[in-house]
């Protein structure tokens, strides 16, 4: 088996300049946790919701909210992004991957062609919901 074999094609993506409300929107509405960020169709990054946790005030929309937490907004994709993310190619093994994940402990993997533009992305669910158990 194959990245390509279980790879999820539909990939929605921000640009670099995209602001992090926009982002944190895309994230929630679609149930994502990874976004990848490009820059003129080219993979440039990728943002976790555990990005955004990090870096996102805890008091935006509550009662203690306070101009400086407005402003852990005003961030821009490029700014809080993991740039140049591990990927894989579609003709990539699912056991790479899968060792991949393991090595450096991440969560997802984008999937680019030769001329970096995604393709496809890979996340441990997606591993997960093809794998197959021996006896």
């Amino acid at each position: 088996m194959k990245a390509k074999d279980i790879m999820v094609t539909d990939v929605i993506c921000v640009d670099m300049d995209e602001r992090l409300p926009q982002v944190r929107h895309i994230m929630e509405t679609n149930g994502f946790h990874h976004l990848p960020v490009t820059d003129k169709g080219k993979l440039v990054g990728i943002i976790s919701d555990r990005d955004l946790l990090r870096l996102i005030s805890p008091f935006i929309d509550s009662a203690s909210e306070q101009p400086r937490d407005i402003d852990t907004l005003n961030r821009a994709a490029h700014q809080v992004m993991t740039r140049q993310p591990i990927t894989v190619k579609a003709e990539t093994p699912v056991d790479d991957i899968v060792a991949w994940l393991k090595r450096v402990d991440i969560s997802c993997l984008p999937v680019t062609d030769n001329e970096d533009n995604i393709v496809g992305i890979i996340s441990w669910r997606d591993l997960v919901n093809h794998a197959t158990f021996k006896d």
